[in-house]
């Protein structure tokens, strides 16, 4: 860590090592980096003390960390991370939980928490985070900061530690649009679909599977938007959508990171024990289910967007929990967070995260999901948006 003081907990406590940058369009903006990513001068600890003793000093930086500082961003720190990544509560059992500025008493979120914290904190501008399968989203909502799951495989994600490679993705948080885009224009080409006159729909299904309060702020950050209801995001029910991710993410973390667990000896925490266990006992016929599945869901929604349709969608189902909700509550929240958060990870698609209001005392981001390749448009979007949210945070 570059900065003389963490009150939030938020960065990893390494040994300063200054990390050159040049100059560019990200000139003046410090940048914070998830401990999953490369950066030379320093060990990737991925969460993980076994992970971190046995990592290397790199020699080579991940190139979306380098494109970052290539064009000006100054590196501050790498930022803590849930335990290899395989959780979206931002709890790291061997590290600690960062303190969400937003809501201390709440979770930060994860697996991108002390990216998320960092930003919402003011120690940095923008931070790298990554998202399988909301990481970078959940934390953006609950922080009350601007986030973005990028289109998937756009952002080279080498030199970074995978989860589940067919839903990893390279994510940005910022505490404004503006600041969002010129990052996001630094990893992204502007070459996909343009949303000038987006066709805005409500997908029916997502936010009847919210309550009263998360739906009241859906409708006032979308006040007086035009838009279509849609209500055949997906066909078979959300159950089945969920089961199919299920799947198909055991499915890449067998191959991605349990071999990993397996071969270290690492002890696994709860939630990590289970979900290794269920990815082990996959079988190759359930997994070539649940990718054509998977096909045939990113081909129906391809279809309902084509190159203009954008979905108003919940973040997820809730506000973040209290750091002391019973273990009912631990168990069984993610399950209720990923039935909306699969939808775009299942799509392969673009989504981004921006503040809304609050709900239990505690702030719930709402989002837009875009066509595949309009990263940047739909940022632009957001932002044009967000006069109605009126959360908008000055950078």
């Amino acid at each position: 860590m570059l900065l003389d003081k963490d009150p939030y907990r938020c960065f990893m406590p390494y040994s300063p090592v200054a990390v050159p940058n040049g100059q560019g369009p990200l000139d003046g903006l410090t940048l914070g980096v998830k401990d999953l990513y490369d950066v030379v001068g320093y060990r990737t600890g991925s969460g993980c003390p076994i992970a971190l003793a046995m990592s290397e000093v790199a020699t080579t930086t991940a190139p979306a960390v380098q494109k970052l500082l290539d064009a000006g961003a100054r590196f501050v720190g790498k930022t803590h991370t849930d335990e290899l990544a395989w959780s979206m509560y931002g709890m790291n059992a061997h590290f600690g939980t960062p303190v969400n500025p937003a809501a201390p008493d709440r979770i930060p979120g994860g697996s991108s928490s002390g990216s998320a914290v960092a930003v919402a904190a003011g120690l940095c501008d923008i931070a790298l985070g990554t998202d399988t399968g909301g990481s970078v989203r959940a934390p953006a909502s609950f922080c009350r900061i601007w986030g973005i799951r990028p289109t998937h495989g756009r952002i080279s994600l080498d030199g970074v530690q995978p989860l589940g490679r067919s839903y990893d993705t390279a994510g940005v948080f910022a505490r404004d649009a503006g600041t969002l885009l010129r990052a996001m224009s630094v990893l992204l080409d502007d070459d996909g679909p343009t949303l000038d006159t987006p066709r805005m729909m409500r997908p029916v299904q997502m936010w009847d599977d919210v309550g009263e309060a998360q739906r009241a702020v859906l409708e006032g950050a979308f006040v007086d938007i035009p838009h279509q209801p849609l209500d055949n995001l997906y066909p078979d029910g959300i159950d089945a959508l969920y089961e199919t991710f299920l799947t198909t993410m055991s499915a890449d973390a067998k191959r991605d990171i349990v071999p990993f667990i397996r071969a270290s000896g690492m002890p696994t925490v709860r939630g990590i024990d289970g979900r290794a266990a269920a990815a082990e006992a996959l079988t190759d016929e359930q997994a070539a289910i649940g990718r054509a599945a998977r096909d045939t869901f990113r081909a129906h929604v391809d279809a309902l967007l084509g190159a203009d349709g954008v979905l108003m969608a919940p973040v997820s189902h809730d506000a973040p929990f209290r750091l002391d909700a019973p273990e009912s509550v631990f168990d069984s929240y993610r399950h209720h967070a990923m039935r909306l958060l699969c939808v775009a990870g299942l799509a392969g698609l673009p989504q981004v995260v921006m503040p809304a209001g609050d709900v239990d005392g505690a702030p719930y981001g709402v989002s837009l999901i875009g066509p595949r390749g309009s990263d940047l448009s739909l940022i632009r979007l957001a932002h044009s948006l967000s006069a109605y949210t009126k959360q908008e945070i000055p950078a």
